[in-house]
């Protein structure tokens, strides 16, 4: 069976496309219909990119876990919402109905109203892949509290940071984290997170590695005691009963932090009824979801992949979802294979890096997977290269799945540009045509758009026109900072930081970040956040960050570092460096090659000049551009000669 606002042939896409850009309203509120309001809007949409100022059905009132659970009720309840599988394969998968989401969900809702988090309030949450993840951001969303999900890799001083940027005074967590062999003291890393912290009233620790932790009385309790006696409030005659808060169409859903060209990262704030329509829309037709099929999205739900495809796009949509707790090569190298086999998996959503990682051990680890259930294949994070496609397609899909090849970001909130499984066409490395309501722009550096003369392929930074329901509202309390971020660069656009190429008949493939932005994983790092990290190594006068093409990550991170001395042992001062970044931000951030240099290429301003650094990075030592603007161009041959 399929939704009423998906899309089933070429001809309906064209038909969708045009109305939702000549008829923006009209087409979004037919889609919007379709989900439980309590109060209907009183207008579609309202904008200006200027201030920049976004509202979808203005007026209207919902509560997101309305739509995400009690309205599949009575026809889903006994169906599986989710199904976790754990990191270690021998341990018992659980399958969470419906009915068991509802009953956690509220317990959740009414768990945190004991602790005191009212409407509006910001939890963080730093957790590992666990169900009880799920239950936590949809109890937030349930009593209207603002959730901020930390992803398990990042370090004390960067939670730290993103607690005190929210305002949180609250903190969600686990004693540890499985991830492969390793086992990740998440509690501890909270407690050096909140040293110097005045403001957290309460953590909240889930059992789940039984790792030894330290208990703050009055500050800390067990998730295990406060679901118990929350249990015996919300169910009443054997019936669950928690009536979720009343929110405005506009209220905010969650914030999630990303890195941005500055050292801080920054807070991105999505609301609630655009945020719902956009992802269910979105996940519904670029995957061809049909009702009963597994969907596997291999995200963390530190990430907004995780946020949109594994719990709020999913199941709005009343669709199963797997939650994988491990890493793809533990035990070993042939873990999604074995999870596609065992849940019959219909759908896989993963990343280039993945893909690029599992290709490196060939095809014996496919070797008796039954991977026939498989209908669709997708990726994500970064633009995929024609290499790692051709090999997904053939040896995962046995070319008989289409591929789509998504671009969207943290602050888009869902799939911008991607073909439509089996509807619309795919072409190797390009994410293809914009989802209906999408309206992509290319333009050069100074926001005239480029238009092609002929058939030619053209590039350019990549803008949209006008805002999809989506789209990023602001920055957590810092408005300035979106304004300034994604649409004033270009006047009267949202610039995506991305530079984009587009072929005669309307495909675009994405060519990277045009900003200081790296995309390492598919997981963007700003420059200056881990320039800041290695400058905190007591040795480290001044140091610069570049990305350079990397086999496996796609982009790996190379910084040319200068010290106050000469050390004796250059290797053990690049392991501390790498220590200090790791403490700093997560070993997410590691720099892949150090280079020690007494200079950088800096002109007369004291700008240094990133192009010359990057272009010796990726090897090209030759065409350097124009070097007689530096203070020293001489610096510039002893960086080449130096090169790692």
């Amino acid at each position: 069976m399929s939704y009423p606002y998906q899309i089933n042939s070429i001809e309906e896409y064209k038909e969708a496309y045009k109305k939702s850009i000549e008829q923006p309203d009209a087409f979004w509120a037919s889609i919007a219909e379709h989900f439980t309001w309590k109060k209907k809007w009183d207008k579609v949409v309202e904008w200006n990119f200027k201030e920049p100022k976004v509202e979808w059905f203005k007026g209207a009132k919902l509560n997101i876990t309305e739509n995400c659970i009690d309205r599949h009720l009575d026809t889903l309840g006994d169906k599986p919402a989710l199904i976790w599988e754990p990191n270690n394969p021998e341990e018992r998968v659980r399958v969470v109905t419906y009915n068991r989401l509802h009953k956690r969900v509220c317990q959740v809702a009414q768990m945190l109203k004991n602790n005191g988090v009212k409407k509006g309030d910001r939890v963080c949450i730093y957790m590992g892949m666990v169900p009880e993840l799920v239950y936590a951001i949809l109890g937030c969303a349930r009593i209207g509290a603002i959730h901020s999900v930390i992803f398990g890799g990042f370090s004390a001083q960067s939670i730290a940071d993103r607690v005190t940027d929210a305002h949180a005074e609250f903190i969600i967590t686990c004693d540890g984290a499985y991830r492969g062999e390793k086992v990740i003291p998440l509690k501890s890393v909270i407690d050096d997170a909140l040293i110097n912290n005045t403001t957290v009233k309460r953590i909240i620790v889930f059992t789940r590695t039984r790792t030894p932790v330290s208990m703050l009385k009055g500050r800390d309790v067990w998730w295990e005691d406060e679901m118990e006696h929350a249990e015996q409030q919300v169910e009443i005659n054997g019936k669950i009963n928690f009536e979720p808060a009343i929110m405005d169409a506009e209220d905010p859903l969650f914030i999630l932090y990303t890195s941005g060209s500055t050292g801080k990262p920054k807070g991105v704030v999505h609301t609630i009824a655009g945020y719902m329509i956009f992802v269910t829309y979105s996940f519904v037709n670029v995957f061809n979801y049909q009702q009963g099929q597994i969907h596997f999205c291999t995200a963390d739900i530190g990430w907004v992949t995780g946020h949109s495809y594994i719990a709020y796009g999913p199941l709005c949509a009343g669709a199963t979802s797997v939650m994988f707790e491990g890493i793809p090569t533990f035990p070993d190298a042939g873990r999604f294979w074995d999870i596609v086999d065992k849940h019959q998996v219909n759908i896989l959503y993963t990343a280039p890096t993945a893909i690029r990682s599992l290709m490196g051990f060939g095809t014996q680890p496919l070797e008796g997977k039954n991977l026939s259930s498989l209908k669709v294949l997708g990726s994500v994070g970064e633009p995929i290269n024609e290499e790692a496609w051709h090999w997904y397609d053939e040896h995962i899909g046995k070319k008989r799945c289409p591929i789509v090849d998504t671009w969207w970001q943290t602050e888009t909130a869902g799939i911008l540009i991607s073909n439509l499984a089996g509807i619309t066409p795919s072409k190797p490395s390009w994410a293809t045509l914009p989802l209906p309501g999408v309206q992509p722009i290319l333009v050069d550096e100074n926001g005239n758009e480029v238009l092609p003369n002929g058939n030619e392929t053209i590039a350019g930074n990549l803008c949209i026109k006008a805002p999809w329901p989506g789209i990023i509202r602001t920055t957590y309390g810092d408005h300035e900072r979106c304004r300034t971020n994604y649409f004033a660069t270009y006047d009267n656009l949202y610039f995506s930081g991305d530079g984009a190429l587009k072929d005669e008949n309307g495909n675009y493939r994405i060519t990277g970040r045009v900003d200081d932005v790296l995309n390492i994983s598919g997981h963007r790092i700003g420059t200056a956040e881990v320039e800041n990290a290695i400058n905190m190594h007591a040795g480290v006068v001044e140091s610069a960050v570049v990305g350079y093409p990397h086999n496996i990550k796609g982009q790996g991170i190379y910084a040319y570092v200068i010290l106050g001395q000469k050390h004796s042992d250059e290797e053990l001062t690049k392991k501390d460096i790498l220590q200090t970044v790791t403490r700093i931000i997560g070993a997410i951030a590691k720099p892949d090659k150090i280079q020690f240099v007494t200079g950088l290429p800096k002109t007369r301003s004291g700008k240094i000049m990133r192009r010359i650094l990057r272009k010796i990075a990726e090897g090209e030592t030759e065409n350097l551009g124009d070097t007689t603007a530096l203070l020293d161009p001489n610096i510039v041959n002893e960086i080449k000669e130096g090169r790692v």
